[in-house]
């Protein structure tokens, strides 16, 4: 039996063109699942080879494809966050914090041996008869490569990344200004002084409304319904609590992350048993910050929270 801290054998070098690389586990995308994945692979699996494939030229996925503006977490990274990894930073980042966490991440594991960058998964077929799955894959050059592997462990996400979903309003086709999708954004889009109407209400919409307001002459935000919004400062009251302290940072983020967990829990009971109030609360919380006489039907949900 090997020690669960002993190296993991090295993953192999892609093989060139015609040749197929075997290992024990192939891992579909280098975001936050999958780095993870290669993290628990190698801590648990040591004797098992494994590479992760990634299309992209870099790490990251969502936080380095998704260009558009204001670009942050909308979770805390006490939750998204590794439990391996304590979160030091402010519980929402911005994409280039989460960058540098998993970039520190890669380092301080050694995953880099692990990760083929730039490698596009054209197919996946599954062979019953000697259980084993042949993914091949497209270089950018045009190359393909072949890999073998007894799991195949998918991490790719949800998104199409470079191809958001555009509804086919009547008379998109006769409108004479810019039509701009998130998924597809172009950071070399200027904006500044123009003109924008959003449409959209969720999380994606709040963070790109106030960051593209800080240049816009003036935006609108076009929404089926209003959303529910908590306002409060980026800082978590726990962790600034107990940092002063000296503790391990490691037993930090375990604590707030149960103490999040605990609030979460409790606000999930009050929606249920008590949604007039709680509804009431937070639409406060919104009026409070809102100019005196302000119309709150656009900040008033029309489903429960």
């Amino acid at each position: 039996m090997m020690d669960a801290h002993t190296p993991a054998r090295p993953a192999p070098e892609s093989a060139g063109s015609g040749a197929i690389t075997d290992v024990d586990v192939l891992v579909i995308g280098a975001g936050i699942s999958g780095l993870s994945a290669a993290w628990h692979l190698q801590q648990r699996l040591p004797h098992k080879r494994f590479l992760v494939l990634e299309r992209e030229a870099s790490y990251g996925g969502t936080w380095l494809t998704h260009k558009f503006p204001g670009i942050r977490s909308d979770s805390d990274l006490y939750t998204f966050g590794f439990g391996f990894k304590p979160w030091v930073g402010p519980p929402i980042a911005m994409a280039g914090e989460i960058q540098a966490y998993l970039g520190e991440m890669i380092e301080e594991n050694d995953h880099d041996r692990h990760i083929r960058y730039n490698h596009s998964i054209e197919t996946a077929k599954w062979d019953s008869a000697t259980a084993r799955w042949t993914l091949t894959a497209t270089l950018p050059d045009g190359t393909r490569r072949q890999f073998r592997a007894n799991f195949l462990w998918m991490a790719q996400g949800y998104y199409r990344h470079h191809e958001g979903f555009w509804p086919d309003y009547p008379g998109m086709a006769d409108f004479k200004g810019a039509l701009l999708h998130t998924e597809e954004w172009d950071e070399r889009t200027d904006y500044e002084g123009k003109r924008v109407v959003l449409i959209g209400s969720g999380a994606t919409a709040a963070t790109v409304v106030p960051a593209m307001a800080e240049k816009a002459s003036h935006i609108t935000m076009i929404q089926r319904s209003p959303t529910y919004f908590m306002p409060g400062e980026n800082v978590n009251e726990t962790a600034e609590m107990l940092r002063p302290l000296g503790l391990d940072p490691a037993v930090v983020h375990d604590v707030v992350r149960r103490k999040i967990l605990f609030d979460q829990d409790q606000i999930v009971r009050q929606c249920r048993e008590a949604p007039e109030a709680v509804t009431a609360e937070l639409l406060a919380g919104v009026q409070a910050l809102l100019p005196e006489g302000f119309d709150m039907k656009h900040f008033t949900p029309n489903y429960r929270p």
